[in-house]
């Protein structure tokens, strides 16, 4: 059998034991959906990091560096910027929200229309999205093992649904803290090698075909610069709202969270020059007939081929493994948070009345997770039908068209303080009709004879132009309306004033660990976690027995290494005697 398929089932099966290690955790749907708020802050940061990572970032983001060098990292710079602010104040106050779903606060906020509003408006973009990272995944798994895309999205997702199934959040985070180990490991490893066969960074740079720093098929400065703020708006208001932020949810206490954003904000600056260096690479130096026409044909296999004719064997092996592990960690927010969403918002408050035990509530919750995987299955598919659009682009323009004039009365909606019930759900109407606007109805045409252009926009400035005109419609027109509810604010029902009166207070209000009981459960996350992540390390360096050079060998040891000494971190950590902290209902 192949090296790098006895690689991915041994992965498999590590996957699989994680799941089973951690199904005792879960006996509520607090703990189902985030870990009953009591994770620790380096899990809580992976697992934040980590849905924003995904084989799309091996597979459309690599295509993007290879054909226009350094601009796809100013996109991951934007998510750190996004991370950052969490860091210096939303983390904390998401935490604080003390709800089991983002949409129980936007209830309190708005009231129970715009609750069901926002369960069924907030499921299409997740989904959507990781019907996207199933496709890039596909396309690593089919050009590495010859088979089918239509077969590969089908296998592939039935697989990641089994495993995202098992034992909920804590099952998924605590596989969301060894991915990021073992990604970090290997992109690390596959950095340092095209580091040194290219003769280092500023060789690589000189060799790049192309323009390095602002990329091919750029006539106007103005729009690439354009594109650049407004992905920067774009990423502030994904990463800085209740609803996308719902990771922080599962942090033990407020500390915790903000600890937990600075540990992605970190790995999100440093982690795009590592992740880009071999596809960089692969533009200066891969000069095959052959390989050059593949990349000229689809660019997103750029990461597969450096690591084909790099690295050594049995590495695309690893480096597949740890993609359906990422791609696991980003199927999830379309499967774990969206079955929650759907049984939490609105199987037990509009079906069952509020009168459903908890055994009825999680059986109904790994049904719905299951009838979400179809559906995203299915999407990936729908998503590999559209040949002419390119992974990068679909990425950008489902986050500008359907996700962004959700964030707007979800992040607005916490500052300003006095609007309306309906202004929540009538933004996202008013939203809708702005991105079938800006974002379907108009064309290049329309922009070009509006600004009579004397050159027509390439196909890149385009896609770019387009998002940037779609997010500034949203921040001005579908931003605008809500503030403008503010003059229709009316006094609320006492009831209501209530409930909103919870939700502030509860958002100025830290959350505290919860003394002994958490100190033994933090205890037991850091001995399960480091002794799995020995055994990966010890994996991994077994795996330098395979037939390589001295070099390839050491490739190995050296990405096996990094793991290992972060599992006997933790398993130290595990041996110290706990500090109690004080005690505060959460």
């Amino acid at each position: 059998m192949n090296i790098d398929i006895v690689v991915v089932l041994a992965y498999f099966g590590f996957l699989i034991a994680i799941g089973w290690l951690f199904r005792s955790f879960s006996t509520s749907t607090s703990d189902y959906f985030r870990g009953g708020g009591k994770m620790l802050w380096w899990m809580v940061g992976a697992t934040a990091f980590m849905t924003q990572f995904s084989a799309w970032t091996f597979t459309g983001a690599a295509g993007k560096a290879f054909t226009d060098g350094f601009t796809v990292v100013i996109l991951f710079l934007a998510n750190a910027f996004g991370y950052f602010m969490n860091w210096a104040y939303f983390a904390p106050k998401f935490r604080q929200l003390r709800v089991v779903t983002a949409i129980e606060a936007i209830q309190k906020r708005f009231g129970r229309t715009s609750e069901q509003f926002f369960t069924w408006g907030s499921m299409p973009d997740s989904i959507i999205s990781a019907g996207i990272w199933l496709n890039g995944l596909a396309i690593f798994v089919a050009a590495v093992f010859n088979i089918p895309m239509e077969t590969t999205i089908i296998a592939t997702g039935l697989v990641l649904l089994v495993m995202s199934v098992t034992g909920g959040s804590w099952a998924v985070v605590a596989s969301d803290f060894v991915q990021m180990l073992v990604i970090m490991a290997v992109t690390i490893t596959c950095a340092i090698a095209a580091y040194f066969h290219g003769g280092g960074l500023i060789n690589i740079v000189d060799n790049f075909q192309g323009n390095f720093m602002m990329g091919s098929d750029l006539n106007y400065v103005s729009i690439f610069i354009l594109w650049i703020v407004f992905i920067m708006v774009k990423q502030f208001g994904v990463m800085n709202n209740s609803i996308n932020a719902y990771r922080y949810l599962c942090a033990k206490d407020s500390e915790n969270a903000r600890k937990a954003a600075g540990l992605a904000t970190i790995l999100m600056i440093v982690g795009p020059v590592i992740w880009f260096l071999p596809p960089w690479y692969v533009n200066g130096f891969i000069t095959d007939p052959a390989l050059v026409e593949q990349l000229n044909t689809n660019a997103d296999t750029a990461y597969l081929i450096f690591v084909q004719q790099v690295m050594p064997s049995g590495m695309v092996g690893l480096l597949m493994a740890a993609m359906f592990a990422a791609t696991m960690s980003s199927m999830d927010s379309g499967l774990n948070r969206n079955a929650g969403i759907f049984i939490r918002n609105f199987y037990s408050p509009v079906i069952r009345k509020e009168q459903a035990s908890e055994k009825e509530l999680m059986l109904a919750s790994r049904l719905a997770t299951v009838a979400m995987g179809i559906i995203i299955i299915a999407i990936g598919l729908f998503i590999n039908s559209l040949k002419h659009l390119s992974l990068f682009d679909i990425v950008l323009n489902v986050g500008a068209l359907i996700g962004f004039p959700m964030l707007i009365p979800v992040l607005l909606g916490m500052w300003v303080r006095n609007t309306p019930d309906w202004s929540g759900w009538a933004t996202l109407l008013v939203g809708g009709v702005v991105s079938y606007a800006f974002g379907i109805a108009l064309t290049a045409d329309d922009v070009q004879n509006f600004f009579s252009l004397d050159t027509a926009l390439s196909a890149r400035e385009w896609g770019d132009l387009k998002v940037g005109i779609s997010l500034a419609a949203h921040v001005v027109i579908t931003g605008g309306f809500f503030l403008g509810t503010y003059f229709f604010f009316k006094p609320r029902s006492e009831e209501r004033e209530a409930e909103v009166e919870e939700l502030f207070r509860d958002w100025d209000t830290p959350v505290l660990s919860e003394g002994e009981e958490q100190q033994d459960l933090d205890t037991k996350q850091r001995s399960i976690l480091g002794k799995l992540i020995c055994t990966a390390g010890f994996g991994i360096i077994v795996m330098a027995l395979i037939p390589n050079e001295a070099w390839g060998r050491g490739m190995f040891v050296l990405c096996g290494s990094m793991v290992l000494v972060t599992g006997i971190l933790l398993l130290q950590a595990a041996r110290k005697p706990a500090v109690i902290k004080s005690e505060t209902e959460a």
